[in-house]
């Protein structure tokens, strides 16, 4: 899913001030910067024509969906093309339905196939009313010319007060687009003549607006060529999350063929690290072709293995027991008054009704977690572990715990280090649950939430997932792809530390395409106010591809993070923590995890110690 912001937004004042005669004259623009918002505009910059303000489907131009027998009602490319109305509803994207993406509550038009549901962005003002993080669209690009590149456009966000910023919206192409970063991907392509079978895109694109101030409409981009169209189906503030912090999380590395599993209940065991009054979980159907179901889901603090200390206590989604996620969507849980402790392991029990045979997971997880067998039905209020025969090393579906109130979260951006890869088994010994004890031992900066958004194998450029479809490549879409879903979209994230890069040295990468790779997150953090901390690269000579020449783009990466340039807010040298000086390649035997590119508890404490927790806070 491209959830990114590009370029550089803006915002702005008129001011009035009275002449020597005491008439009112309209002063320059002045720009006024904001924190953890969009940059300002160029003074003086010209506003754009005054507009009514109107719904966005008021200002639907174009009919992109068709149903399968009636190919040629809709014409979304200029040439014929259209989405196929029986693929939208197989995805479980029918007409009105909310489709929660990143925290924004977008919604597939109303519209029925053949008419119009769509708008092709050329610098409408669409009424959008309400605050939040950052504002998210439901796009695709198009070229009459066939399938093309992506199509981008400056439009403008004008707020209650009076001011205004700008933003980059950038729509891949409907066709091209990288299946990466999409939000659903369509296995047709419907055209005058009947239907192919290609697939067709649709994408979530996230960009900042000014946190805290009141939205009053949007002007959408004018597109940068004639020739291509860029489409806006819907469009969402993402509400705040200041009531919120983050206290587990774990990113989707990919979606695996499962079973099939037949009316099982999941019990999902994880550690979290801060602790509140209330909770709510995360549920994702992220890469998926089609809907999944939710019987009934629960959560408990963990007694012993698969037993609960306590009653669980039933979970609901808008007030019902029961979900279904459409394809590439998430749901939160109601908000539930249950007390979860801080550094505390809960059982999330998931009871999936149906027949289950592919499954978004986060794959490596160094805990084991438990299922029913077949036909077990729900037992999600069970308190006794006896119906959970099977042991489960995946945390299918589940991707976020939160805690009411808390000071907000820090994010480690990370691979098979970060995920705990050669630590203690069920020991909860990865670096961010030993920087989170560190946290809540001190009181000289927050306690906030450490989420752990490691994903084992994954790269800082390259996607090793390639985002469609079952894969038995369960290493994630590269950290730039995912960054706005497993970061930017955390509740109430105030801090990134990026650690990886590893495994794009290994794999033949370049230290300048990593590099560069890093200036764009920490670019496109800063952009949405998050704090950003990058830590060094640590040895992996010994292990079988880590050569002379990754070594050298490894030292490389470093060099440029130690010597910063005012990229990133504060630098921690995980490398220096734990190399050993006499071979400066390796690390030192008493933190190797036994293959000489993951570290044990004794190196995982070492990342953790070399955090410096007063540069976490801005």
């Amino acid at each position: 899913m491209l959830r990114t912001a590009h370029g550089t937004a803006h915002t702005e004042r008129r001011h009035r001030r009275r002449g020597a005669a005491g008439a009112v004259v309209v002063g320059a623009v002045c720009a006024v910067a904001f924190a953890n918002a969009p940059a300002l505009a160029r003074p003086g910059a010209p506003a754009e024509p005054a507009k009514e303000p109107l719904p966005l489907e008021r200002l639907f131009d174009n009919k992109a969906v068709s149903d399968d027998a009636r190919p040629r009602e809709a014409d979304f490319d200029g040439a014929g093309g259209s989405f196929s109305a029986q693929d939208l509803a197989a995805a479980g994207w029918t007409p009105g339905r909310e489709l929660p993406v990143d925290g924004s509550a977008l919604r597939w038009p109303r519209s029925a196939p053949g008419t119009p549901d769509n708008v092709r962005a050329a610098g409408q003002t669409v009424r959008l009313r309400g605050r939040g993080d950052a504002l998210t669209f439901l796009v695709a690009g198009s070229a009459a010319a066939g399938p093309g590149g992506d199509v981008s456009g400056t439009g403008t966000v004008r707020y209650g007060d009076g001011s205004r910023s700008t933003y980059r919206l950038t729509a891949p192409d409907w066709r091209r687009g990288p299946l990466t970063t999409k939000a659903v991907g369509l296995p047709h392509l419907n055209t005058p003549g009947g239907r192919r079978t290609e697939t067709t895109r649709l994408h979530a694109v996230t960009v900042p607006v000014a946190r805290g101030r009141e939205v009053e409409s949007v002007v959408l981009p004018q597109a940068s060529r004639a020739s291509t169209g860029l489409h806006v189906f819907s469009m969402a503030l993402r509400a705040p999350t200041n009531e919120w912090t983050g206290s587990w999380a774990a990113p989707t590395s990919g979606y695996t063929a499962v079973g099939p599993w037949k009316d099982r209940t999941l019990r999902l065991v994880v550690h979290g690290s801060a602790g509140g009054p209330r909770t709510r979980i995360r549920l994702e159907n992220t890469f998926a072709a089609e809907p999944v179901r939710i019987g009934h889901a629960t959560v408990a603090v963990q007694g012993k293995g698969a037993a609960a200390a306590a009653a669980p206590r039933t979970l609901t989604f808008g007030g019902k027991q029961a979900v279904v996620l459409p394809a590439g969507t998430q749901r939160f849980s109601d908000p539930l008054g249950f007390t979860v402790p801080p550094d505390t392991s809960l059982l999330v029990s998931i009871h999936l009704p149906g027949t289950v045979r592919a499954l978004p997971v986060h794959n490596y997880t160094n805990q084991r977690s438990y299922l029913t067998a077949d036909g077990g039905g729900d037992r999600t209020a069970d308190r006794a572990a006896g119906a959970y025969t099977g042991t489960l090393a995946t945390w299918p579906l589940l991707t976020g715990v939160d805690v009411g109130g808390g000071p907000g979260s820090v994010v480690a951006l990370g691979d098979s280090i970060t995920d705990g890869e050669r630590s203690t088994p069920d020991a909860n010994g990865r670096w961010p649950d030993l920087l989170s004890r560190r946290l809540r031992a001190q009181h000289a900066v927050p306690a906030y939430g450490v989420l752990n958004s490691g994903i084992s194998g994954n790269r800082v450029v390259d996607d090793r997932y390639q985002g469609s479809g079952p894969s038995t490549t369960l290493s994630g879409v590269s950290a730039g792809h995912r960054l706005e879903r497993d970061v930017l979209a955390q509740s109430q994230a105030r801090t990134v530390i990026v650690f990886e890069g590893v495994n794009d040295i290994r794999a033949g990468t370049t230290a300048n395409q990593v590099i560069a790779a890093l200036r764009s997150i920490a670019e496109r953090a800063h952009e949405r106010g998050l704090r950003v901390i990058a830590a060094t690269i640590a040895p992996c000579g010994g292990f079988y591809d880590c050569t002379a020449t990754a070594d050298a783009q490894r030292t490389a990466i470093n060099r440029h993070i130690r010597q910063n340039g005012g990229v990133y807010d504060a630098v921690f040298d995980f490398d220096a923590a734990i190399r050993d000086p006499q071979h400066p390649e390796r690390m030192l035997p008493r933190f190797d995890g036994g293959d000489h590119l993951h570290p044990n508890d004794a190196g995982m404490k070492a990342f953790a110690d070399a955090v410096d927790l007063r540069r976490l806070v801005g």
